[in-house]
């Protein structure tokens, strides 16, 4: 019988061993793919925020959020539309500037209000409009209308401004070119929308109300309480929120009738 050859192949390694390297690679592999999951994309998490403030803030139903777009790609299409924290923001810069312009000179300042029907800016009559009058005087005003309708441009078409006009309880001097203070109060309210289309805001989206001295926000029995009331309120909306509470006003009505 022949002598068995010694093999001369080099001695691999155990089998549990190649085992173990895979299940190593796998491992590591599946720990790669989590972290590239997990990376955080501030820039996505902004307009991440910025959409759910739009859907449960001061716009009902959510506005259309900035996209990211690549460098060097070509589009046709618009600007895409600000998200309401971005409008927000915007308004809320212009009526700082506006108070820093004003400080230490005569008139009110302006005020900003997260309502539930929306973002709305108070607007002091004593800064833009002289006793019993719906000219607007003041330059200051004039440019910080200019403002917001470059923010109002820039906003998408479900989005809407209503202009309101509010007065003191204090009867108007017989010699006043107004009947009463309704018809003051939207006359004021309207001089500001035509300022706004002038600034070439598509009418459209504009819609004004004058309010007389029926919604004050504050007494009327003390000077300072009368100035806070005489104001014009603009208020930037979302049309769903008009259908809704035109819903609530004929169920209610409704109600009222059975």
């Amino acid at each position: 019988m022949a002598k068995k050859c010694k093999c001369e192949c080099p001695e691999c390694m155990p089998e549990w061993l190649a085992t173990f390297g895979d299940l190593m690679s796998l491992l590591l592999c599946f720990f790669v793919l989590l972290l590239s999951m997990s990376t955080m994309d501030a820039k996505k998490i902004e307009e991440a925020i910025g959409s759910l403030q739009g859907s449960m803030g001061i716009l009902e139903g959510g506005t259309i959020t900035k996209t990211s777009i690549k460098k060097g790609t070509p589009t046709t299409q618009s600007p895409v539309p600000q998200n309401a924290s971005q409008m927000a923001k915007e308004v809320s810069q212009a009526v700082k500037e506006f108070n820093e312009l004003k400080q230490g000179m005569a008139g009110s300042a302006i005020s900003l209000e997260e309502a539930e029907e929306g973002l709305i800016v108070h607007l002091p009559a004593d800064i833009s409009f002289k006793p019993g009058t719906a000219e607007i005087y003041n330059e200051d005003s004039i440019l910080f209308l200019k403002r917001i309708a470059l923010i109002i441009k820039t906003l998408p078409p479900e989005v809407q401004v209503q202009v309101r006009g509010f007065t003191d309880n204090t009867p108007l001097a017989k010699t006043s070119p107004y009947q009463d203070n309704w018809e003051l109060s939207g006359a004021r309210a309207l001089t500001v929308v035509r300022y706004l289309i002038k600034f070439r805001v598509n009418p459209k989206k504009l819609s004004f109300a004058g309010y007389g001295d029926s919604h004050p926000i504050t007494t009327n029995a003390t000077p300072e309480g009368k100035k806070k009331n005489r104001r014009v309120d603009i208020i930037f909306f979302a049309q769903k929120n008009v259908i809704k509470n035109a819903q609530k006003i004929q169920k209610s009505v409704l109600d009222n009738t059975k």
